[in-house]
């Protein structure tokens, strides 16, 4: 992730679509081959998905929005006071900026805000009504995966600093590994004095978490079978989506929920001139959601350059979101 300084010509969405297309593809037919089988949870979101997961955030069972919204509400003062004044704040996976809104709301003289998403249209009309909505703070919308290099912009205003603002928990959807790696680029990518707002959910009773992953509405199993709908639109692949269903349990061992897409019956995916066999009951992974204490996530963070400032937490101490910074 680099900031970008001088000016290049620009790519054309037309081709940053076929783009984003070769990548879903190269990684789907990667995910299928592989086994255990799996799919990137992050083609989730298109349009549909990103207006499904609106809807999963306000279910009864589904406590992590509704609790990591309360917290913003209550503590966004003194967060917006911990990233500081003249920040540039580049929100990872903003997606409709809802939480966001109670941070720009007490940001001290914010140079700019940079929403970062992979769903274009999502994005656009999200950036847009933030835009609108807070005419005093310059919006720079990027659509991009944040797991791989991008961009930032150059505003004509120099930051004081940058900070990234990580809400939702979506750092639990990486394995460990793959976690601090992500941590160790955006440390990079902010620099000394660089901050971080991070939303993590921890660790609490099984049937609270599985509930959450698996709600009486259905609308959490038709969010992941919509990733199967994708790859019929826009892939043409050749699968009998309402012949798999969604499975979900916590892995207590491992400190994880797992979500899965699970075949009720013999079936072969034909996808680009290939052809991938399922098995009746076999488990196609598409994401993990990670749980974690607030000690371990410091140290993890230790690991890779930052150091944690001061952290918040809900009245159950179901959720927490966690200031820190590159020293």
């Amino acid at each position: 992730m680099i900031r970008s300084h001088t000016s290049s010509p620009s790519i054309s969405e037309q081709a940053m679509a076929q783009l984003a297309d070769e990548r879903f593809l190269s990684d789907s037919l990667a995910g299928l081959k592989q086994s255990p089988k799996q799919l990137p949870c992050k083609y989730f979101y298109d349009q549909r998905g990103s207006q499904l997961f609106d809807q999963i955030c306000e279910t009864e069972d589904y406590y992590l929005t509704r609790t990591e919204t309360a917290i913003m509400q209550r503590y966004a003062g003194e967060m917006g006071k911990c990233l500081g004044e003249g920040v540039m704040l580049v929100e990872f996976g903003s997606g409709s900026s809802i939480k966001t809104r109670y941070l720009l709301d007490h940001l001290i003289d914010p140079v700019a805000y940079v929403p970062v998403d992979i769903s274009r249209e999502h994005l656009r009309a999200s950036a847009g009504q933030i835009s609108g909505d807070y005419p005093n703070i310059k919006v720079h919308p990027v659509c991009a995966d944040f797991t791989k290099p991008f961009s930032l912009p150059n505003p004509k205003r120099r930051p004081s600093h940058d900070a990234v603002y990580f809400p939702g928990s979506t750092i639990g959807n990486f394995q460990p590994s793959q976690a601090k790696q992500l941590l160790a680029s955006i440390a990079h990518m902010c620099g000394e004095q660089g901050g971080l707002l991070i939303g993590i959910d921890l660790r609490k009773d099984r049937e609270i978490l599985e509930r959450a992953y698996n709600d009486d509405q259905g609308i959490t199993a038709e969010f992941n079978l919509n990733l199967l709908h994708r790859m019929r639109k826009e892939l043409g692949a050749t699968l009998d989506v309402n012949a798999f269903e969604h499975h979900a349990f916590y892995n207590a061992e491992k400190g994880r929920i797992e979500i899965y897409l699970r075949s009720q019956i013999d079936q072969t995916i034909r996808l680009d001139g290939q052809t991938v066999h399922v098995e009746a009951g076999e488990l196609i992974h598409t994401e993990y959601s990670h749980k974690y204490t607030i000690d371990g996530f410091a140290q993890m963070a230790a690991d890779v350059g930052w150091t944690l400032r001061r952290w918040w937490t809900d009245e159950n101490d179901y959720f927490a979101v966690l200031h820190l910074v590159v020293l």
